[in-house]
């Protein structure tokens, strides 16, 4: 079927860019992909079938891991989120990992009857986000609680950074991973060392080696995109090879209508924009629903037949327009790139970023899960 918005995804562009986050850690270092949220915005399924070297897969949510397994995806995946203590029985019988952070969640697995084995857990540390986590003068008791709870196996011990990507200095993230040091100590106290240690999102993968351990659980640089310019910077910063991010994904959609406005024309809701010449407007049929950030009306351009074209007027629920005037020949169903490049002319998911006042990863995350993902 035929889609007048859709997103193609470049279909070697994911491993190249999984073997630049790989080519920093040492022999025998696994690696998770987090494909949350639809893979970035990306699409899971597709994204799953197209990193065939990936150890692990992460997610956030119960229902994220269910419909990776009933695409057939068969390796480890990893619930980084909190799964409903009534769903935590549907998670065991597909076998899938959870991250625990609470004492409820370790009470409700003991009550759980008939599993096809113990559920493998992965204990969270708080060490400074203040997000899920246990907080570390917590972790020895929950770890006995672990350690003495049937149907339950440690499998995995972790931790997230708070202020790692979006600054140069590192003290803060040291700091943290100095405490998650410590909380390994004591776990190998308690309750022996767990076979997969993680800490190192794309940034901490990138930067610092000490936060490998046994497994890298990153995401943003899979899709081609660096955390933030500041993490680029200090991988520059650093001297040694800096990671070639290929970009994966294109977001396209055609013109489905064109015409002739004569001067001092208003374009869409509100008046907000006003024609200063004879002009040749297009309209597309993507708006905030599919994902187009209100925010770029105004702002943004596209591209059509290689040429830069402005979004003139507000962003519409399901359409917004453009100023085709300096574009020759565009016509009805022509092509146009939302987000990739066109001849000579690029428009990044950072360059939209930057558009719409926010961070790339909401730029993509938001597109549309309604919208078809094509791989090219």
């Amino acid at each position: 079927m035929s889609s007048l918005v859709w997103v193609e995804l470049d279909g070697t562009a994911l491993e190249h860019n999984l073997r630049q986050i790989r080519a920093g850690s040492a022999p025998g270092v696994l690696t998770c992909a987090v494909i949350k949220s639809n893979a970035y915005g990306h699409g899971a399924g597709p994204v799953s079938s197209l990193l065939p070297s990936a150890d692990w897969f992460g997610v956030n949510s119960l229902e994220e891991g269910l419909e990776l397994r009933s695409l057939g995806v068969a390796r480890p995946i990893l619930l980084m989120g909190h799964v409903p203590i009534a769903g935590l029985g549907e998670a065991v019988r597909a076998d899938l990992r959870l991250t625990v952070f609470n004492r409820e969640t370790i009470a409700a697995l003991a009550r759980l009857e008939g599993m096809p084995g113990p559920a493998g857990v992965h204990v969270k540390v708080d060490t400074g986000t203040s997000r899920q986590g246990v907080l570390p003068r917590d972790l020895e008791d929950f770890l006995r609680m672990v350690r003495g709870t049937r149907n339950v196996r440690l499998e995995g011990l972790s931790t997230h950074y708070a202020n790692i990507e979006d600054t140069l200095n590192h003290e803060y993230a040291e700091m943290q991973l100095a405490r998650f040091n410590e909380a390994l100590a004591v776990t190998e106290r308690v309750a022996g060392r767990p076979p997969y240690i993680h800490t190192a999102c794309t940034a901490a993968a990138l930067l610092f080696s000490s936060t490998h351990f046994t497994m890298l659980r990153t995401g943003i640089g899979l899709y081609g995109l660096w955390p933030s310019r500041e993490t680029m910077v200090s991988a520059r910063e650093k001297g040694g090879p800096v990671p070639d991010f290929r970009p994966v994904l294109s977001w396209k959609t055609r013109l489905v209508q064109v015409k002739d406005l004569p001067e001092g024309a208003y374009v869409g809701y509100g008046c907000s924009y006003r024609t200063m010449r004879p002009s040749i407007l297009g309209v597309l049929p993507v708006g905030y629903a599919d994902g187009y950030d209100r925010a770029l009306g105004n702002h943004a351009h596209v591209l059509v037949r290689g040429r830069r074209a402005p979004v003139i007027g507000r962003i519409c629920m399901n359409l917004c327009m453009v100023d085709l005037t300096d574009v020759p020949g565009a016509r009805l169903e022509d092509e146009v790139m939302l987000m990739g490049s066109s001849g000579k002319e690029r428009i990044s998911a950072e360059t939209m970023a930057e558009w719409a006042n926010t961070i790339n990863y909401e730029i993509v995350t938001r597109i549309s899960p309604l919208l078809p993902r094509r791989v090219a």
